[in-house]
């Protein structure tokens, strides 16, 4: 008798989804491992768990839900109970009038579809979802559930609270943080609204919304995160920032947490540190070969001064440790001081900035110039002091490396200026200053050809009115969003006789920009209109992060340049 695994294999055959060798090496697989036809195919590498779900629901004639995007309602959890969801494999989806839409592993089993008619009392939808994201989604929903019910449970009779009622409180935290790390989040934003809890992830530079607990649960886990940062359980009226540590299967994580009171409750948010966090080189992070023809040389000084510039987040320190990799030779001595240390590089002296104990980056670099150091990197230059030390060791026989908060790279040199060091001392440190921003790229699984508004291509100078570009159309790779991961946009200035005249007669940002375009430096936006032409991101990325400001209006490009 042939199953409906042997017709799904033949199925996936006649609509080109694998072939005839990787059905057969599929059916060797499933003979010697013991394991049904759609897994032996998912084992062997011959399609998804994706693929096979779209495919069973061709075959069995059903809809298909793609779970990637769905978000519980955990209202749904109390329709049926957990044992009945778990053996069945099954959860309700959707419930409109007396009809309930369920999601289900094999819509094709009658005998489950009828026990969950009876167990829900209405009448059910079956559709297919993929078995694995509904076993998960199964899971979460009950946590989320229980969860919820044992908070109302703690707020009604404060006074029967075992130590059993704080393991829930536990499991949502480590399910929280753990599924930010699978969606390969920076940050964790826990907000407490007036009749519902926010709970938003930080994903490519932009926030996502998740589904959440129950506000009941709010105190509960602040409690809880609290206690793993050390932080003062009985202060909500202050803000208060801590670190913790927290264990993954893909590594230990350090995050540093933040609270903020609200009147609604205290705001948390948390910033994950990615653990061995791989060293990219130049290109890795983006650079194309006229950016790294500016920028490697500036690392081959063997004195002065380095900065990079950008808004937080935008990179900047993977950029300095990229040009740290180069220079780190045994026969050089660095030394860092960072807040917070979030890249370890061996055979590299890191210190964590503490200002509690006055460890602060101008009195640690006043140290370090004593440890005999080669290169010194210093996080970020903040105030008079550090711009101050900061340049005169450069002028001293060492190589300094730091950030600053400008909007360009030119921007840097009036900042420099506003920070008190004089013009004669920037020219005689100052090497070059390289100003970066992070845009998302098109997510390559469901890239597609785009053509951007009229108004877009006219920002740009475009001429071509259908001039194709790139754009995500949205797939479970990508969370549906159109973009996975991010690249720099980067513009480099180097100090000439040029520039440094006109630094030293007072020029303004803008003088001091245009000088250095005419000398080699690309300004961000081409860089970024470059790479949204080559398919890495898109120009509406490029727009939201690279200001065309009017004194720097392109000229008309052409989209084959």
């Amino acid at each position: 008798m042939i199953g409906h695994n042997d017709y799904l294999g033949r199925y996936m055959l006649e609509e080109q989804i694998i072939t005839d060798d990787q059905l057969r090496a599929a059916e060797e697989v499933a003979a010697d491992q013991s394991v049904s036809l759609p897994e032996a195919i998912v084992l062997s590498g011959a399609a998804t768990n994706h693929d096979i779900a779209v495919a069973s629901a061709s075959l069995c004639e059903c809809c298909y839900v793609d779970l990637t995007h769905y978000e519980i309602d955990i209202r749904h959890a109390e329709l049926l109970p957990r044992a009945i969801a778990e053996r069945n494999i099954a959860f309700p989806l959707f419930a409109i009038d007396n009809t309930i839409t369920v999601g289900m592993a094999d819509p094709m089993n009658l005998d489950a579809i009828d026990r969950l008619r009876q167990a829900l009392r209405a009448e059910i939808e079956p559709v297919l979802c993929q078995h694995d994201l509904l076993s998960a989604l199964i899971g979460r929903a009950y946590r989320l559930a229980q969860l919820g019910a044992d908070t109302l449970t703690e707020d009604i009779a404060p006074a029967k609270k075992s130590v059993a009622a704080d393991e829930p409180i536990v499991a949502a935290v480590n399910q929280i943080i753990s599924d930010a790390i699978s969606h390969d989040a920076s940050d964790v934003h826990i907000s407490p609204c007036e009749k519902e809890l926010q709970l938003r992830y930080r994903v490519d530079g932009r926030l996502r919304t998740q589904q959440a607990p129950p506000i009941s649960a709010h105190a509960g886990i602040v409690q809880r995160l609290k206690v793993m940062a050390k932080l003062d359980l009985t202060q909500t009226r202050r803000p208060q920032d801590g670190k913790l540590r927290f264990r993954h299967p893909s590594g230990n994580f350090d995050i540093r947490m933040s609270t903020m009171p609200t009147v609604h409750g205290e705001n948390v948010v948390m910033r994950l540190l990615r653990p061995n966090t791989d060293i990219l080189d130049f290109a890795e992070l983006g650079m194309d070969d006229h950016t790294r023809a500016i920028i490697e040389p500036m690392f081959s000084h063997p004195h002065g001064m380095i900065l990079v510039t950008g808004p937080t987040g935008s990179g900047k320190t993977s950029t300095l440790f990229t040009g740290i990799k180069i220079l780190n030779t045994p026969d050089r001595n660095i030394m860092t001081i960072e807040d917070p240390v979030e890249i370890r590089l061996p055979g590299i002296r890191q210190i964590q900035a503490n200002a509690e104990i006055g460890l602060t980056f101008s009195t640690a670099l006043r140290s370090m110039l004593r440890q005999d150091p080669d290169i010194v990197l210093v996080g970020e230059i903040r105030d008079d002091e550090t711009a101050q030390i900061a340049t005169q060791a450069s002028l001293t026989g060492h190589l300094v490396l730091s950030t600053l908060h400008t909007n360009d790279a030119a921007g840097a040199i009036t900042r420099l200026r506003n920070l008190g060091v004089a013009g004669f001392v920037i020219n005689s440190a100052l090497i070059g200053v390289i100003a970066q921003r992070l845009v998302r790229r098109v997510c390559v699984k469901c890239t597609q050809q785009h053509t951007p508004e009229a108004s877009l291509l006219h920002r740009f100078a475009i001429t071509e009115p259908n001039a194709h570009f790139a754009m995500g159309k949205g797939c479970p790779n990508c969370a549906g969003s159109g973009y996975r991961g991010r690249v720099g946009l980067y513009e480099a200035l180097t100090v000439n006789t040029h520039i440094a005249e006109l630094i030293e007669n007072g020029a303004s940002t803008q003088e001091i920009a245009s000088a250095a375009q005419e000398h080699a430096m690309r300004p961000m936006w081409r860089d970024g209109l470059i790479k949204a032409q080559s398919g890495q991101t898109t120009l509406e990325e490029v727009a939201t992060v690279a200001a065309l400001a009017d004194d720097h209006a392109p000229t008309p490009l052409q989209t084959s340049a």
